[in-house]
């Protein structure tokens, strides 16, 4: 596996780190705790050693589960990302939107980022996951109702307390993220990133990578989308976010599938899967640092991990890119 350099920082995180959004099952319809920690484990023993979470996945669920897979690993090769900044026990902030808990309840999701609340929830995050220090602590999600100052002001506050080694972002745009490196030292921008979705490539991407900010992609397997098991007509389990969400409609994964057919024979060449290859050809993109994989199971974590160890040529780089290019998605 290889380890990469986030930002300016001497953190260093695998290529591949464990996203553990689905290991809460907080609208992946439900989890299997005993199955997400093996699965955490295997994809370490392969070398993942990052490890993604929220307190919002599971409300708290996820956090425990990553806190209970490492308790026996040693703690200084493990590198523990987590949030703050969704809250989903009390009306404050900006409303987000409605879902449902792991036991149906309905819950309202708000976006706040005030600085006591910070220091709370980095408290409750420390307990759940069994540790005394974060080693990369996110915004989840933009807060308008606080001043990005305030919210950074809070972190470099954890950060001087030794319970927070370094400040990211997620979902920030340039402009934010400029506000925020102004208080405290963004290493890093957590955002999505995918074969089918690239508008960072836009603005953040080129701002990253002149200001040395990683970039670390989330979903880019585009929720499962880009590994070739869903095609049309895919039953998704109650719960499942993934039935509404817009990439998700028929003539799109009849679309993708066609560019999946395509580059499968490259897949087979190299002994890979098509997700396989689909995160190899992520990683190689300029400023692509990490990418953020979920797994539910060892297979999964350990076919994650794999897609490390094979390398792409020049021309097998530009042969896929150049595929995408007839890929128009309605969305």
């Amino acid at each position: 596996m290889e380890h990469r350099k986030i930002g300016n920082s001497d953190l260093e995180l695998s290529a591949i780190t464990f996203g553990s959004w689905a290991a809460g099952g907080w609208m992946w319809g439900g989890t299997e705790r005993k199955e997400a920690i093996e699965a955490i484990r295997a994809a370490y023993a392969e070398g993942v050693t990052s490890i993604d979470t929220a307190p919002v996945y599971g409300q708290g669920l996820s956090e425990e589960i990553v806190g209970e897979a490492i308790k026996e690993l040693p703690r200084d090769r493990v590198q523990i990302l987590t949030k703050y900044g969704l809250r989903w026990d009390a009306p404050v902030g900006e409303f987000y939107f409605k879902s449902k808990n792991n036991q149906g309840q309905d819950i309202d999701i708000y976006k706040y980022a005030g600085k006591d609340n910070i220091i709370k929830e980095c408290e409750t995050s420390l307990k759940l996951l069994g540790t005394n220090y974060i080693d990369l602590y996110q915004i989840h999600w933009p807060d308008p109702t606080t001043p990005i100052e305030e919210t950074m002001e809070a972190v470099s506050a954890l950060i001087q307390q030794g319970k927070v080694r370094y400040a990211g972002v997620c979902n920030y745009n340039d402009e934010q993220l400029k506000l925020a490196d102004s208080v405290v030292n963004i290493i890093s921008n957590q955002i999505p990133y995918s074969m089918v979705n690239r508008k960072i490539e836009e603005v953040v991407l080129p701002y990253c990578l002149a200001n040395n900010k990683s970039i670390l992609a989330y979903s880019p397997l585009e929720r499962g989308l880009l590994t070739g098991k869903i095609k049309p007509g895919h039953r998704f389990s109650e719960g499942d976010h993934r039935v509404n969400h817009k990439f998700f409609s028929t003539g799109n994964i009849e679309r993708i599938n066609v560019f999946l057919d395509k580059i499968k024979p490259l897949a087979d060449e190299k002994g890979a899967t098509l997700g396989q290859l689909v995160l190899r050809w992520t990683l190689e993109r300029p400023g692509i640092t990490v990418a953020l994989v979920g797994a539910r199971n060892v297979f999964q974590a350990v076919e994650n991990a794999k897609a490390m160890s094979f390398s792409l040529t020049h021309e097998e780089y530009s042969f896929i890119t150049n595929g995408l290019s007839d890929l128009e998605l309605a969305i």
